[in-house]
């Protein structure tokens, strides 16, 4: 398939384009910087681009199969402080590319969601795809409108879409700035011999999955004819304070540890329910959380940073 994935030098994009090149795919990369901050494969294409550039979108569009958008320009603590430029950037830069990929005959469209936000506060755990859309942030009210648009788009033009509400990934190649990725900015911390802040107790819980386990189910999910919504998790749940625990067993370093004040965003628990995708694909988390811990910490200590 000849694949464009908006959003590929992100941290799961760049994971999911490797994932892509391997199942020997044909990928090119649609990216706001000048160059892509991940070293892409050779054999991939990059290109400077904008959601919001309808003639750039119709240009890369020509000829493909297939779009994978993971593009955002916020994560859950940023997206409440400019909620109009979350909705012009994110939203309507999606409804660009849906009447771009609708003019050019681009059916195809893998979107990569939040499970961790669409949510809300659940009624019951683990979430499934059935639960009731209760986001409680700026990123997860643009992540369901862009869901329901997807849903008018098939039903108006007839796009072909599979979301995958992914949960937390973390993994190589992740940024490890505090801004998002507990994990990856954890053993950042350990390495720096810095302490690490949480918000709140610590006995926040979520769902943790490996990127390359998210970035098989998401290569699975557009290589199929499936439509529709799916978990893109671990189905297991960790609180914040296990995390520290595990980062400190696997680093041999002691972490101290700054408690700050909780933030209204957090939901205080999010665990998805993943039965529907592994029947769906076939498919399964093989990466643990410790051995993922593990593997992540020997590539940062490798000096691989992002």
């Amino acid at each position: 398939m000849k694949i464009l994935v908006i959003g590929g030098g992100g941290f799961v994009g760049f994971n999911l384009v490797a994932e892509m090149v391997a199942r020997g795919h044909e990928v090119t990369v649609l990216g706001r910087r000048a160059a892509p901050v991940r070293p892409l494969p050779p054999v991939v294409t990059y290109v400077q681009g904008d959601l919001t550039d309808r003639g750039g979108l119709l240009a890369q569009l020509a000829g493909v199969d297939a779009v994978a958008h993971l593009a955002s320009s916020t994560v859950p603590s940023t997206g409440d402080k400019d909620p109009i430029a979350d909705v012009q950037v994110n939203l309507v830069g999606t409804l660009t590319l849906l009447e771009a990929m609708s003019e050019v005959g681009c059916k195809r469209l893998l979107f990569v969601s939040s499970g961790g936000t669409v949510y809300g506060v659940p009624q019951s755990i683990p979430i499934e795809e059935t639960e009731r859309l209760n986001p409680i942030c700026s990123y997860g009210i643009v992540k369901v409108a862009i869901e329901s648009y997807l849903d008018l788009y098939a039903r108006a033009a007839g796009l072909s879409h599979v979301t995958i509400r992914a949960s937390n990934p973390y993994g190589p190649h992740q940024g490890n700035t505090g801004v998002q990725g507990v994990i990856g900015t954890f053993l950042q911390r350990a390495q720096e011999g810095r302490p690490i802040e949480i918000w709140g107790d610590g006995s926040t819980i979520r769902d943790y999955i490996y990127v390359s386990d998210l970035c098989h189910l998401c290569v699975e999910a557009i290589e199929s004819p499936r439509t529709g919504t799916y978990n893109g998790a671990s189905g297991h749940g960790t609180s914040l304070m296990h995390i520290v625990d595990i980062v400190r067993e696997v680093t041999g370093r002691q972490l101290d540890v700054l408690h700050r004040p909780g933030r209204g965003f957090d939901v205080p628990t999010s665990i998805l329910g993943i039965e529907k995708a592994r029947h769906d694909f076939h498919w399964k988390p093989r990466v643990g959380l410790r051995e993922g811990v593990s593997l992540t910490w020997r590539w940062l200590r490798a000096g691989m940073v992002d």
